[in-house]
């Protein structure tokens, strides 16, 4: 076991609901056995109870859960800042181009460890993501999350339109490649799978019945796609599919909605659609700086709310800036304020849920991680700022936690990353962490 001794904030409720859902401890105490914790509280209560156990001290910075992002694209790394240009354009410039690649083992490879690495530095230690066309890749990248121990969820992406020619996929190849990759990574160490069509419109009927046939074999994976992100998408999804109601209804016909399904962006809602997710309990992945990068417009987080649909955050990467989900969150708090009294009031502890709690609920994981609760896997990111850095300066003379708190998700970035856990195995610290540590031992 391992007493860590922290200054650590959690969100075990939802603040959406529950104004009191920010718990902090200044001077904490975290109990972990073999991955799990097992006491939490007071240091010194903790301490009391367990007094020959070995400490870990970690003050001088906030302890974090680790993030969860629920929508973060694996081929996409390389081609991060790819501005000026609305979603379809983007596509067709940066992401297919780039997409096409990774049919290329050594390249697809290499993208591999770089997306993983992008991920644990910032703190991210669960992803949703999306993946790549080609199932190869998707070998690969599941071999580099066990090897690393990323909680992941991921699938190849099927389409057959309107992308380029070695990105298309027929039904029948949609199935036997999705079947093979469950069986082989579903459950395996921290892995999960999920099916993933590229998009409505990039995906036929034929695809999308395809991947319901794989929900209905495996029930116990996830769903995962895009869905009004941009309006001109939005129109053609229509004409290509004249007999549904809505991008929404592409999805629901197919009989695709369900508890574990998540659909990103959802910048263009109807109150219709917002129903049908609430109905099927799926969850919008939020990803505000892609939506402002692309131009995609205003995501309405009151109108889901008010719906009762769970929202959660994705970086997107390639639409978005970087895999930093504190950007997310401040960029979610600008959009919000910015839409004056039709967004939603943001507060830090909903920047928190957003980025953790949320998450896990979106992946009904909830009862394993997304907060520091007795029970669940210590999953958390150490943020302790570099000496002399603006925000070292900031949180040391932050007038409370929850400020601290606050400013973090201002002005943070992957370099206040001081340290990782996953189940409590370190994926990641920050070289003069390593140098800290020696000397304190």
């Amino acid at each position: 076991m391992t007493l860590y001794r922290a200054t650590y904030l959690h969100t075990p409720g939802n603040p959406f609901h529950d104004a009191h859902s920010l718990q902090i401890e200044e001077d904490g105490g975290l109990l972990v056995n073999h991955g799990r914790i097992v006491q939490s509280g007071p240091y010194a209560d903790v301490r009391a109870a367990h007094s020959t156990e070995p400490v870990e001290d970690l003050r001088g910075g906030l302890l974090l859960p680790g993030f969860i992002d629920t929508h973060v694209h694996y081929p996409q790394v390389r081609i991060i800042g790819g501005l000026g240009v609305p979603l379809l354009d983007w596509l067709d410039r940066y992401a297919l181009p780039e997409e096409a690649k990774f049919g290329d083992h050594a390249y697809a490879a290499a993208v591999a460890r770089e997306f993983v690495s992008g991920l644990t530095r910032s703190g991210t230690t669960t992803a949703l993501v999306f993946g790549s066309h080609f199932a190869s890749a998707m070998d690969l990248l599941f071999q580099e999350t066990e090897r690393v121990g990323l909680r992941t969820v991921a699938g190849v992406v099927v389409s057959d339109r309107l992308l380029r020619p070695e990105l298309h996929t027929t039904p029948e190849l949609a199935y036997r490649e999705g079947k093979a990759l469950i069986e082989k990574w579903h459950g395996k160490g921290r892995n999960r799978y999920a099916v993933t069509p590229r998009f409505s419109l990039s995906a036929s009927e034929g695809i999308l019945d395809a991947c319901a046939a794989l929900l209905g074999e495996f029930p116990d994976v996830h769903f995962t796609s895009h869905s009004n992100e941009n309006l001109k998408e939005v129109e053609t999804v229509r004409e290509l599919f004249p007999n549904s109601r809505d991008y929404i209804d592409t999805y629901e016909r197919a009989g695709l909605l369900g508890r574990r399904s998540v659909l990103a962006h959802n910048v263009h809602m109807t109150e219709r659609e917002l129903g049908a997710m609430a109905a099927h309990r799926c969850t919008s992945a939020h990803c505000p700086c892609s939506n402002s990068a692309l131009d995609s417009g205003f995501f309405p987080l009151k109108q889901h709310l008010a719906a009762g649909v769970r929202v959660s955050l994705g970086t997107d990467v390639g639409g978005g800036t970087g895999f930093s989900m504190l950007k997310e969150g401040l960029q979610a708090y600008f959009m919000q304020q910015l839409l004056g009294k039709s967004g939603a009031a943001l507060e830090p502890a909903h920047l928190l849920y957003l980025a953790t709690r949320a998450g896990a609920e979106a992946l009904e994981m909830e009862s394993q991680i997304g907060d520091f609760g007795v029970g669940k896997a210590f999953d958390a990111a150490l943020f302790r700022p570099q000496d002399g850095s603006t925000m070292q300066t900031v949180l040391a003379h932050a007038p409370s936690t929850e400020r601290a708190l606050a400013s973090l998700f201002a002005g943070g970035t992957q370099a206040d990353v001081a340290q990782v856990w996953i189940e409590g195995e370190g994926v990641y610290t920050r070289p003069e962490q390593s140098e800290r540590a020696a000397v304190s031992a």
